[in-house]
């Protein structure tokens, strides 16, 4: 028979915040209850976050993500930074999404930038719980086949 495995793997770990002086945080807080009762564990920063600072908050909490929401028009700065600074940080195995106000056209930009996953409103909650898994997954396993 075989013996189980002796550490399961801890939860998957998110980092939430709301970015830039927008101060419209209904939908990062519905996000992190819906995560949390997901059983994702959760870091909600509060409102008017830097890059650094969501950066610094992913490292301290050894994330497993970072779900960023932007409502003001600063969202392609916003996660240019962040994912320079995760890049530059080393933080390749950390998934990287994006939620708010995006016109369409950006969606694309952002991914380019190094968005893993942008989320518009009226994303599915069960869409974003199943694509985080999934990308925390593959992630997990592409750092264990290193």
């Amino acid at each position: 028979p075989q013996t189980p495995d002796p550490k399961p793997p801890r939860p998957i770990r998110v980092v939430v915040a709301k970015a830039g002086m927008d101060g419209h945080d209904r939908g990062a807080k519905v996000v992190a209850r819906l995560l949390r009762d997901a059983g994702f564990e959760v870091i909600y920063t509060g409102l008017y976050q830097t890059p650094q600072a969501i950066v610094n908050t992913a490292l301290q909490e050894d994330a497993d993500a970072v779900g960023i929401s932007v409502l003001s028009a600063a969202h392609r700065h916003i996660f240019a930074e962040t994912a320079r600074l995760m890049k530059e940080r080393g933080m390749d195995d950390v998934v990287l999404m994006a939620g708010g106000i995006i016109p369409p056209p950006d969606v694309q930009r952002l991914k380019d930038l190094g968005v893993d996953g942008v989320f518009l409103p009226g994303a599915s909650g069960n869409d974003i719980v199943d694509w985080l898994r999934q990308a925390v997954a593959e992630r997990r396993s592409a750092k264990l086949g290193e």
